[in-house]
């Protein structure tokens, strides 16, 4: 099973949210580093600190918009103070880009490792979406994040956006060019297929369905085979994955 793009802590609520983030009397989350002197070395604190800023704006970004998200939301939600982190990050634009960066920067090495893992076109095709889409449905606020709160963000994140699905897309020209050589359709083709699965995962997401973004596989591998492969051999793909003859489910 693929570990989640960020390890996002539970959280402890009791009284946490009706105290100062400095008081004596907030009950700190098992994330957080013990208080007062510790001994642990300088960057190792800077280290949690930011992982817990990280996904701290996942989970705010998911649940308020980015729009809403303001920097007291991000520090509340990571049980840091205003002063952390501003030592970190200049705004809450910039924590976005970080976390944007990092998030889709796990996905990205993910997939690619999954599709250099395979020889055939539906190896690959089938490997690929499947750490995506496994990836996406284990991290639901870095999900929504990254698919979807991404395009409220500005011309930065939306630039962000556009160069991570042009390495998606580069996955899918390599492959064809690797196995179908001079047969190898337009590179046309994989960024429609991208272009095609971003907006179908897109609106899962948005419509509050992340966990079943698995239940994808095998139907969105078939439409990505067919310029590639034929009809033939990408129904047998989904097929496959289908785990023997049952239908999938209509699509939405």
């Amino acid at each position: 099973m693929l570990l989640p793009l960020f390890t996002v802590y539970p959280r402890v609520y009791i009284r946490f949210r009706l105290v100062a983030l400095d008081s004596p009397r907030a009950v700190r989350a098992p994330h957080q580093l013990p208080p007062g002197r510790h001994g642990l070395a300088r960057s190792l604190v800077a280290r949690n600190q930011r992982e817990r800023i990280l996904a701290a704006v996942a989970q705010v970004a998911s649940t308020r918009g980015y729009g809403a998200m303001s920097v007291q939301d991000i520090v509340r939600e990571a049980g840091v103070s205003r002063r952390t982190f501003y030592e970190q990050f200049k705004n809450k634009d910039h924590a976005f880009l970080a976390a944007y960066d990092e998030a889709s920067g796990r996905l990205l090495t993910a997939v690619r490792i999954a599709f250099e893992g395979e020889t055939s076109m539906e190896g690959r095709a089938s490997a690929g979406f499947k750490a995506f889409l496994e990836l996406l449905a284990a991290s639901p606020a870095f999900a929504k994040m990254c698919i979807v709160e991404v395009l409220a963000a500005g011309p930065d994140a939306i630039a962000r956006r556009a160069k991570t699905m042009e390495e998606f897309t580069g996955f899918f020209e390599d492959s064809a060019r690797m196995v179908l050589g001079k047969d190898a359709p337009s590179p046309l083709i994989a960024e429609t297929i991208v272009g095609g699965v971003y907006e179908t995962v897109y609106r899962r997401i948005a419509r509050g369905e992340t966990a079943d973004l698995p239940k994808l596989l095998p139907d969105l591998v078939e439409s990505a085979l067919l310029p590639y492969v034929g009809e033939e051999r990408a129904a047998a793909q989904r097929r496959l994955l289908l785990g023997g003859d049952e239908p999938a489910a209509p699509p939405a």
